[in-house]
């Protein structure tokens, strides 16, 4: 089937067109479902298929809209990341002894998008674990890039940023706790938001076969993908706000407006690089460009900044405290290996490995510790946004790279501008707004020399949300934002 003309519009365009009777729901539902039949055996984003249900969907969203009803997402095709659970279907994470587990509910989020007319098209593949910036596992196999078949479409919410890439519907649902939402995002050249944390209740996202029950996860959160900035806005809306099992079902949450409605008048904070895990010439290009843009726009930029909290201690701060959350999980066996490794470690050793090690062996009481030097950085962030409305910098040190599925992970190496540096090292662009909690927007900013997507974060402050989302709104308005990928722009 050829490319029909919604197949790249935005969320919003399709609402439009719906609204007019342009199209109708089971229109755009069987187009997402076509462009998957014809081009998934390529990229491998849809792990799990569920097009009767979509469609039986579908008629009933244009049901609705004959009957006059009005919904947010009504009659809008998206997917899912394959972490969330949907009734009825897989929820694995990856893990081979879960193959068969089927949830009986639908995650919170899950069971709000249906409530606002979305109709849910599959479940979009995933690392096992939600461990990897690359999309492979057992079960489902290998997510490739829609832009390069033989590189990664970035994780663990690889299969949504390929899916959105390759017009499988307007919007996908993800998680992010280690750039899971932005890396995708900018591997794939679409859009995401990291929510506040806190700000969209996570039961439901929860490894199998564990209950869903509302529950905390450590700098963890749900949110939007899209290829249009002001589709995140959409969805956002629909999945935000504390679980009524916890805050009560009349309880609701009203996020403040963005600062401003216009470049001129954000004061913005560019952030091109760091010694500690430098970004490649590209993107310091892209981001430069950038920045020039946004200076001729109006918009008053500023390259450093005494109040940018130090990068190099609050990336070993984060490192401790996601990997004293995620070491918590290890087998008795693997975290045995682990102590035996960190008992080696020289208290010298101020490497980001060291702190990962130091971190899953961590006692409860440095943990508290720690705790306390993030209500510090936390301070330190509310400052600087006082005198700033957002900080641009980069989400990963490159472009997407070549698969690379060899284990462990800590062994692997990633090229920057000839220098090899630690895998996992690349963990430190993502965790500059995951350990204070901030919200933050990727958004695309073109392809490279090679045709592979560019694209920055936009971190904004604390429940502000609005602000770095309107950002990007204005960015893509004035300079451009998705681009299909050749291969299946057709």
């Amino acid at each position: 089937m050829a490319k029909s003309q919604w197949s790249f519009e935005s969320a919003i365009e399709l609402s439009a067109a719906l609204a007019a009777k342009k199209v109708s729901s089971v229109e755009l539902t069987r187009d997402a479902i076509d462009r998957i039949e014809r081009y998934d055996g390529k990229i491998n984003a849809v792990c799990v298929r569920d097009f009767d249900r979509a469609l039986a969907a579908a008629r009933d969203a244009d049901d609705a809209r004959s009957r006059g009803e009005r919904k947010r997402l009504l009659g809008l095709p998206l997917t899912v990341k394959e972490s969330f659970n949907v009734a009825g279907l897989p929820t694995t994470w990856g893990y081979v002894p879960q193959r068969n587990f089927r949830p009986a509910e639908d995650a919170l989020a899950v069971t709000r998008v249906k409530d606002a007319g979305a109709v849910v098209v599959g479940k979009t593949n995933v690392p096992v674990g939600l461990a990897d910036w690359q999309s492979y596992n057992d079960i489902y196999g290998t997510t490739n890039n829609p832009y390069h078949l033989g590189r990664t479409p970035g994780g663990s919410s690889g299969g949504s940023g390929a899916a959105l890439a390759a017009g499988y519907g307007p919007l996908s649902l993800g998680s992010d706790i280690g750039g899971s939402l932005r890396v995708p995002a900018f591997h794939c050249g679409v859009y995401a938001h990291k929510p506040t944390y806190g700000l969209c209740a996570l039961r439901g996202h929860t490894p199998p076969p564990l209950p869903s029950i509302p529950m905390d996860r450590d700098m963890a959160v749900i949110g939007p993908m899209a290829r249009s900035a002001a589709d995140l806005s959409l969805l956002l809306d629909v999945i935000a706000g504390p679980d009524p099992l916890e805050a009560g079902v009349g309880y609701r949450l009203v996020l403040p407006g963005a600062r401003h409605e216009s470049l001129k008048d954000f004061r913005m904070l560019v952030v091109d690089s760091h010694p500690l895990l430098p970004a490649n010439e590209e993107i310091r290009g892209a981001i430069e460009k950038l920045a020039n843009q946004l200076t001729k726009a109006g918009a008053r930029i500023a390259r450093e900044s005494p109040l940018f909290p130090d990068f190099t201690g609050s990336s070993r701060l984060y490192m401790r405290m996601l990997m004293a959350f995620l070491g918590a999980f290890f087998l008795p066996e693997v975290h045995a290996g682990v102590q035996a490794e960190a008992a080696k470690l020289s208290p010298e050793d101020r490497s980001l490995r060291a702190e990962r090690l130091r971190g899953m062996t961590m006692s409860h009481r440095a943990w508290v510790f720690d705790e306390g030097a993030r209500a510090g950085l936390r301070a330190q962030w509310r400052e600087l946004f006082k005198s700033f409305d957002a900080v641009i910098c980069p989400i990963m040190p490159t472009p997407a790279y070549p698969h690379d599925h060899s284990e462990p992970q800590e062994q692997r190496r990633i090229n920057i501008d000839g220098t090899d540096y630690p895998y996992t090292d690349q963990l430190a662009w993502p965790g500059i707004a995951t350990l204070p909690g901030l919200p933050a927007t990727s958004i695309p900013l073109g392809l490279s020399r090679d045709g592979l997507p560019l694209g920055v974060q936009i971190v904004g402050p604390w429940l502000e949300d609005r602000t770095p989302i309107k950002v990007a709104e204005l960015i893509e308005r004035e300079f451009g934002g998705f681009t299909p990928p050749p291969m299946f722009d057709d």
